[in-house]
């Protein structure tokens, strides 16, 4: 499988990774994504490292840590072979010092992460949302002192706006320290607001993107269309995928129905092979319940798109900028390009 440099950084990720959020079902909410135990983890990773899908990402929220338990439990053994991702700052316990991104939680939370993961370090540690609460100048000196430690390789980002990022950022060169390199972020053909900021601020300031859920939470998976209602029990007819207008969903599917037909390819494949020839995209995170899932959506790196196919999926899925961005398209373009195309229709 092709890599990508992660960022700035001297590391290089596949340009599908697998995210282990269906990993252990601990939670109601989880149980909606799925269930997998450690056999059937076990048997995904096998799948995934047989075409060199090597990064595997998880947080310590998923499934009350169980998901890190049962991805350090698929690859005890191989630990050389893979790269572990995972994320810390959601609420995890009942006490007021259970959610955030302090000093002190940061350097507690990766503890507990590597003992669950049972490895002795992490190669890219995220915070998984912004802490309005928190010290940068702290979580920037403690994730320094995590990497220093060799407790982890690299730091990244998750969820966060663009202003909060580049202020990061800007901390991180202010106090000579290591930035990071990476930003967790949501983008697919049925929400991409991505596009607006965070992705020139990426392409600018050389900071990999790592997609989640590129399927629009299962609704791009072809089991969900203008006449197909979602399957009862999965995750597309749950809370536990994501809000899209219907009449531009259906417009969507429509499209990827008609190229799936075209050209033979299954509708996810051709979502994930849109998002892998974006800017700024280092690696996109699939995840799967099942070997055939996880089997069809690595086949996504073998799709080729005519330009006709990408122009009717870009006609199909595009939204009008919020402001500022609709008033730089219309009357400054010319000295502030966007990094892929903007529509102004309504």
């Amino acid at each position: 499988m092709k890599t990508k440099k992660l960022g700035a950084s001297e590391l290089h990720v596949p340009v599908l990774s697998f995210g282990a959020a269906t990993f252990g079902g601990g939670t109601n909410f989880f149980r909606k994504w799925g269930s997998t135990d450690v056999s059937e983890a076990k048997n995904l990773v096998d799948i995934a490292l047989e075409v060199g899908c090597t990064l595997f990402d998880t947080a310590d929220v998923y499934s009350n840590g169980a998901s890190e338990e049962i991805l350090g439990a698929a690859t005890r053994g191989r630990r050389d072979k893979v790269l572990l991702a995972t994320k810390m700052g959601m609420r995890f316990g009942d006490a007021p010092e259970d959610i955030g991104t302090s000093g002190p939680r940061i350097i507690r939370s990766c503890e507990a992460s590597l003992r669950r993961l049972g490895t002795d370090h992490i190669d890219l540690f995220q915070l998984h949302a912004f802490d309005a609460t928190a010290s940068l100048e702290e979580v920037v000196a403690t994730m320094n002192l995590l990497i220093e430690s060799g407790k982890i390789g690299n730091y990244g980002v998750s969820n966060y706006s663009g202003w909060h990022l580049m202020k990061l950022i800007s901390i991180a060169d202010r106090c000579g320290l290591k930035r990071p390199v990476s930003h967790q972020a949501y983008y697919s053909l049925a929400d991409r607001e991505f596009e607006w900021e965070l992705m020139p601020l990426a392409l600018d300031q050389d900071i990999g993107t790592m997609v989640w859920s590129p399927l629009a939470g299962a609704k791009l998976t072809g089991k969900v269309g203008r006449h197909i209602a979602p399957p009862d029990g999965s995750r597309a007819a749950t809370d536990a995928s994501h809000y899209s207008n219907a009449e531009r969903l259906w417009t969507i599917t429509d499209t990827l129905e008609a190229i799936s037909l075209q050209t033979g390819y299954s509708i996810p494949k051709i979502a994930l092979s849109w998002l892998l020839q974006r800017p700024s995209i280092s690696t996109v995170i699939i995840g799967a319940r099942t070997s055939e899932q996880l089997r069809e959506n690595l086949g996504a790196t073998e799709v080729s798109l005519s330009d006709e196919h990408l122009s009717a999926l870009e006609k199909a899925s595009a939204t009008r900028p919020i402001y500022p961005y609709w008033h730089q398209v219309a009357t400054y373009a010319e000295k502030n390009p966007s990094s892929v195309p903007l529509t102004l229709a309504p």
